[in-house]
């Protein structure tokens, strides 16, 4: 199964705020839903809380929590760690989607990373997505750079694959 990671990331690497997006780029989000539909989702609690507390359609959701989770909604798979994650889902793809725990516990066994590069700087955020290592990590693909109308904010979509272990 390849493991994957899709993240929408700034230029300081901020990914999050106070468990809220830093932006909505209706692209990244055409994108994303584009990306993931058909194959499993995991993200941790938090992640899921940010989402609405609700499954992603068309997607086996697998939330990682380490607290009892009496009122889980149908249609997630509760799980406690990432290795039980990956354990519990089928498929030939898995896209990790948050939060930045989650994301730093999966970067060193991902297979590839789906990030969208959006070009500003948020200087209060609290949440930031780890180091792209060049060592480790190449460009497969990437897009021309578009230009959000709602934000102003310039982005592409980069799939890197990894090159070393």
């Amino acid at each position: 199964m390849e493991k994957c990671i899709i993240v929408a990331i700034a230029d300081n690497r901020a990914i999050g705020k106070a468990n809220a997006l830093l932006w909505h780029i209706a692209e990244d989000m055409k994108y994303f839903r584009q990306t993931t539909t058909g194959c499993p989702v995991i993200m941790g609690w938090m992640t899921f809380q940010s989402i609405g507390g609700k499954p992603l359609p068309k997607r086996d959701n697998v939330v990682i929590s380490i607290f009892p989770w009496p009122d889980k909604p149908e249609g997630v798979k509760e799980v406690g760690s990432l290795e039980e994650a990956y354990s519990v889902v089928d498929g030939d793809k898995v896209f990790v989607m948050g939060g930045g725990e989650t994301y730093r516990q999966a970067l060193p066994t991902a297979d590839k990373l789906y990030i969208t590069h959006v070009h500003t700087t948020i200087e209060d955020a609290d949440t930031f997505f780890p180091v792209i290592d060049p060592a480790i990590w190449e460009v497969e693909s990437t897009t021309p750079v578009a230009v959000d109308p709602e934000t102003g904010y310039g982005y592409e979509f980069t799939i890197y694959k990894r090159v070393s272990f």
